[in-house]
């Protein structure tokens, strides 16, 4: 592993996603009972015990960060300057019906920034992590650099609500563009595990709407994709994490750009 600044938060980051993993994994296949959540989301114990693994890991060696975890909840000092992020299973709903596409994902955010992160496959074993500087896949106890490419042209769209941007802009019609079609090929797979394949080259691009601030879900997978120099922006351009701007995550500037003008297109057509 490199010698570079924040290294200390980012093996940790790591440590803790693959802590989470474990756990995820251990518990594929078994009877897991569900717990209702809001508007017909929900948890399994697996969501509840890979995130009791994840924060046993930050709380023994950071005891006086503040925490948000995907089902405890926020705990420390509302405004610390340090925050650990944590989403222990994301792509519950493919888990519960033993579908292997999910992923876990740690962060901090140290004021307003995303200093350390990482994004764990249970499944292959593969764990995304990087320090706010440069971004890495560690495979078998190796580390390898991840290089973005565009030439799948497989972009990742997220279909899941809330949709702030509706009707100016609803990611099913961005689908139905024929411009889209054109050039791309849309991909599914309902979880953020998508967003760290776009800083590893499987994926030309991530999009979605919705308030990303301080999100549990995509604070890992984004902080990857800028250490991994994508072209990361909110729906219209403006910078990442400023509000509900939504999400486009690309490979390149020029995937950035022609997603951004079918999203400009489709906002023009359904205001």
């Amino acid at each position: 592993m490199p010698i570079i600044n924040g290294e200390s938060d980012a093996r940790l980051a790591l440590t803790a996603a693959q802590a989470g993993a474990a756990v995820v994994r251990d518990l594929y296949g078994s009877p897991l009972a569900r717990h209702d959540k809001s508007a017909g989301d929900f948890a399994t114990e697996a969501d509840l015990a890979a995130e009791r693994a994840i924060l046993d890991v930050l709380r023994a060696a950071r005891p006086d960060d503040a925490v948000t975890g995907e089902e405890s909840g926020r705990s420390g000092a509302a405004d610390a300057h340090r925050r650990w992020l944590v989403d222990p299973l994301c792509g519950t709903l493919n888990y519960a019906v033993r579908n292997m596409l999910v992923g876990v994902n740690v962060a901090l955010r140290e004021g307003t920034a995303i200093t350390a992160a990482a994004t764990a496959d249970p499944f292959s074993g593969e764990v995304f992590w990087t320090d706010g500087d440069t971004a890495w896949v560690r495979r078998d106890g190796a580390d390898e650099r991840l290089t973005p490419s565009a030439g799948s042209a497989l972009v990742d769209v997220n279909l899941d609500p809330p949709f702030p941007h509706a009707p100016g802009f609803q990611a099913v019609r961005l689908l139905a563009d024929p411009g889209f079609a054109e050039r791309f090929r849309p991909r599914v797979i309902s979880s953020t595990l998508a967003v760290a394949w776009v800083a590893a080259g499987r994926r030309a691009a991530y999009v979605t709407d919705g308030d990303l601030r301080d999100s549990v879900h995509f604070a890992a997978g984004i902080a990857l994709c800028r250490a991994a120099d994508c072209t990361v922006t909110g729906l219209h351009g403006e910078p990442v994490l400023t509000g509900a701007d939504g999400l486009v995550a690309a490979a390149d500037a020029d995937t950035h750009a022609a997603l951004l003008d079918l999203v400009k297109s489709q906002s023009a057509q359904g205001s």
